[in-house]
């Protein structure tokens, strides 16, 4: 695959890991069967594994560039959507996880 097919992949995969977890919370509060922590135990583990996939396409891309003949510039914006993505899934398991000691504590 070229570097720009790889790069717009790891972009792709980095929005959606972005996305995951106000989709899921969205979906938690426009459904009655839905509740906020199943929508965020299933937003929250989507939303990681996308970035680390988007980061690796990255990385992909990265070394796919320096290899070219023409060269070509790192992937600027997929780097940057799949560390977001990635801060953005850690933060949600971090509330989970807050929220698990909390309710073991009472």
């Amino acid at each position: 695959m070229s570097p720009k097919a790889l790069a717009r992949i790891a972009v792709v995969c980095g929005v959606l890991a972005i996305i995951a977890v106000p989709v899921g919370v969205l979906v938690a509060q426009r459904s009655s069967q839905v509740s906020l922590l199943q929508g965020l135990y299933v937003a929250t583990p989507t939303s990681i594994v996308l970035a680390l996939i988007a980061l690796l396409f990255v990385r992909r891309a990265r070394l796919a560039a320096q290899r070219s003949v023409t060269g070509g510039r790192a992937p600027r914006l997929g780097r940057f959507t799949a560390w977001a993505g990635l801060y953005i899934g850690v933060a949600s398991a971090v509330s989970l996880a807050v929220y698990g000691v909390l309710t073991r504590a009472q």
